[in-house]
């Protein structure tokens, strides 16, 4: 179903002017429209693996729920399946340097209540994009600069930082790496034939974000021009606190589809 929206909103973008508040319509609409087809998944993989006749592979697994979800152990599969992309594009990926820190529970792996296929789709979105930042950033070296990991466990919050030194992004961008309609790539000529891109049609950051939030986490990025990006993943420690937030339809969510953009009463309308 990814494929199918991907092209209609690039055929769309080809066809269409579209200026600011369509593109903020179709922002929301996809927010909306994504967060709520996870929410389905869930419930449809959660029910079929408890209920159904086929055993999950992971016996210590309840349904997709992982009680004690190896934060570390995700983080290298990502790392992995994301150099091995990017060795295919570029002939050379970036090294990783895990670091962990977790002082409430000395001399512990960082586990957490948490979905594996969740957390590990968003940080393979992060990963892969920090690959190809460094790689491009440094493509007259020899020898790329790592990406570095930080993986802090905390009493409310469990943070996961990476951090790359790819040239990083202007302020006034940063926000627009979460656009459906965004790339900083050329659109690639995919048609859905198993073979992945690496970048192109600005669905990573923004699905990205979405996962890490329907669990009441988030994404965050933070970038210095000329240098790199740290990329943040909030998590929920207590898994209590990770009720799942999904959208609601009322007055006010179709309000968001009849109203266009206000105008600014500041003398600075741009970032």
């Amino acid at each position: 179903m990814n494929f199918f929206v991907l092209q209609g909103v690039i055929e769309l973008k080809e066809s269409h002017p579209i200026d600011e508040d369509v593109k903020s319509k179709i922002n929301i609409f996809l927010d909306r429209f994504y967060t709520n087809r996870i929410g389905i998944r869930v419930l449809i993989n959660q029910h079929i693996l408890l209920y159904g006749s086929q055993l999950t592979n992971h016996p210590h697994h309840v349904g997709c729920i992982d009680p004690n979800c190896d934060v570390v152990e995700v983080v290298k599969d990502a790392f992995e399946k994301a150099k091995f992309l990017c060795e295919q594009y570029y002939l050379i990926s970036p090294d990783v340097d895990i670091i962990t820190h977790n002082p409430y529970e000395m001399n512990r792996p960082i586990n957490i209540v948490y979905v594996p296929s969740h957390l590990y789709h968003i940080l393979f979105e992060v990963l892969k994009n920090a690959m190809r930042a460094v790689v491009e950033t440094h493509s007259k070296e020899t020898e790329v600069p790592k990406i570095k990991v930080l993986i802090c466990k905390g009493q409310k919050d469990l943070t996961i930082k990476v951090s790359d030194q790819g040239g990083g992004v202007p302020y006034n961008k940063v926000h627009k790496l979460f656009e459906y309609m965004y790339s900083t790539a050329p659109t690639p000529n995919w048609k859905g034939d198993g073979t992945a891109p690496l970048a192109g049609y600005g669905y990573g950051l923004p699905l990205s974000r979405i996962y890490a939030r329907y669990f009441k986490g988030d994404l965050v990025l933070s970038s210095v021009e000329g240098y790199g990006t740290d990329a943040f993943v909030y998590l929920k420690v207590l898994s209590n606190e990770a009720n799942e937030c999904i959208p609601v339809y009322n007055k006010t969510s179709s309000k968001m589809y009849d109203t266009h953009i206000s105008a600014s009463d500041w003398t600075q309308t741009k970032r």
